[in-house]
């Protein structure tokens, strides 16, 4: 035997033990499908547990670069002064950039302010993106700028492996927009008003730790979005301003929100058609129109919501607290729904479902069809009401409540006086103390 095969063999024993751990252990650790079917919320979505410990990594793209040796762009290297003159142009090319990118992190320094008009943010993009906004996003108040599209004023769209983040303000400048609303001048038409922060048909998302405020009417919307975690969010608008809702939810699913503090004009969560498998824990709201699963069903139109869950949360000064609302004449179902752990200070309404909700100048017309409600858990709500009714349900005679649980209840008036149940065509079972309790 030669010396070179002599020393071959033991070389070659030793570089197939090194590498043997590399590809034989841990064989849970196999790569993420993105074929497969998305799982529920309770299962994981490409890393991301859904229910109980959120459990986030770090993103590594497909040839396992980590977050910081991807391109960074910043805004002010393509025109953006920083100084609340308009950055839109700024923006769109930091964007393209970004977007056609292997990887990037689009930047939007501290301490600085820039004015944005109407903007799309659209994909897909290369690979996974980053938008870090360290500073204030401020949006146009000429009117006349949204011509084009009323509906919307910062838009991502189809969007996959997004994270929004990093601390910063998005500043919707709604006053403007509020003053014109005929819910606040009667003699006005109503008119449409842009959403601050749209997410269009994006998929594996995550937006955390941002101060939303003064949004001209809805502050976030998730839209068509697949896998979302919303986190550590903080949305403020007057108490007074109309239609501002905190997050709006509607034909999406697998979405977490949570650890959010939420004070607006009218509702601080609302999940609306085509939306399931949601759930939203550690939330605190108000003041607002509170925790909404609605409306649903306008015009007579088919709607559909199930499986979603909000546990943990508190209320305080609301309108309402955790309410199904419908419209007469809908179809369809709002089923599968769990509210759990929550506090109640002072609010109106505290359990609400109203399946002829009317949100309209002229009265409604009286329909007997109605969008079925059932399956609704109501699990240890404790706290004060500052009406006498604490629970309300106005359900239709035709589609009744179905399923209604009622367990461990305690809501009283001002802490001390007893409450009152008013539960009209609902079919209701009692675990444990329920206090108020229909009869």
């Amino acid at each position: 035997m030669s010396l070179q095969t002599y020393f071959f063999i033991p070389i070659s024993l030793i570089v197939f033990l090194l590498s043997f751990p590399c590809y034989y252990s841990f064989p849970w650790k196999l790569p993420y499908n993105s074929s497969q079917t998305y799982p529920s919320y309770l299962s994981t979505i490409q890393g991301r547990k859904f229910g109980g410990k959120i459990v986030v990594s770090k993103r590594i793209d497909k040839v396992g670069r980590s977050l910081a040796s991807f391109k960074t762009v910043n805004v002010d290297n393509y025109g953006a002064k920083g100084d609340g003159s308009d950055a839109t142009e700024a923006f769109k090319e930091a964007w393209k950039v970004a977007c056609s990118s292997r990887g990037s992190v689009l930047v939007v320094p501290k301490n600085k302010n820039y004015l944005l008009k109407p903007i799309t943010f659209e994909g897909p993009c290369k690979s996974s993106i980053t938008v870090k906004i360290h500073g204030t996003i401020q949006a146009s108040t000429d009117r006349s700028a949204y011509n084009n599209d009323i509906s919307s004023w910062l838009v991502f769209k189809d969007v996959h492996n997004l994270a929004v983040q990093s601390g910063g303000t998005i500043n919707g400048n709604g006053k403007i927009w509020w003053k014109n609303s005929c819910k606040v001048n009667h003699a006005l038409p109503c008119k449409d008003a842009p959403t601050a922060l749209t997410f269009n048909n994006c998929k594996d998302l995550v937006v955390k730790n941002l101060k939303i405020k003064n949004a001209q009417k809805q502050h976030v919307s998730f839209e068509k979005c697949v896998g979302v975690q919303a986190s550590r969010l903080k949305i403020t608008a007057p108490e007074d301003s109309p239609n501002t809702d905190g997050i709006h939810v509607t034909h999406s699913q697998n979405i977490q929100i949570s650890s959010s503090v939420i004070a607006t004009g009218d509702d601080c969560i609302s999940i609306v058609s085509g939306s399931r498998k949601v759930q939203a824990t550690s939330i605190t709201c108000g003041p607002g129109h509170g925790i909404s699963i609605g409306s649903l069903g306008s015009r007579n139109s088919e709607a559909h919501v199930s499986d979603i869950t909000v546990n943990g949360a508190t209320l305080s000064g609301t309108t309402n607290g955790v309410r199904i609302k419908t419209w007469q004449g809908g179809s369809g179902s709002a089923s599968n729904i769990k509210f759990k752990n929550i506090k109640m200070h002072n609010v109106k309404n505290p359990i609400i479902i109203d399946q002829k909700y009317c949100d309209q100048r002229k009265p409604c017309k009286s329909q007997s069809q109605a969008v079925q409600v059932k399956n609704v858990l109501y699990q240890k709500i404790k706290g004060t009401s500052s009406s006498n009714e604490a629970i309300k349900l106005v359900c239709s005679d035709k589609f009744p409540c179905r399923d209604i649980v009622f367990q461990d209840i305690d809501l009283r008036v001002g802490g001390e006086k007893a409450a009152k149940a008013v539960c009209d065509n609902a079919k209701i079972t009692k675990i444990g103390v329920v206090s108020p309790s229909c009869t």
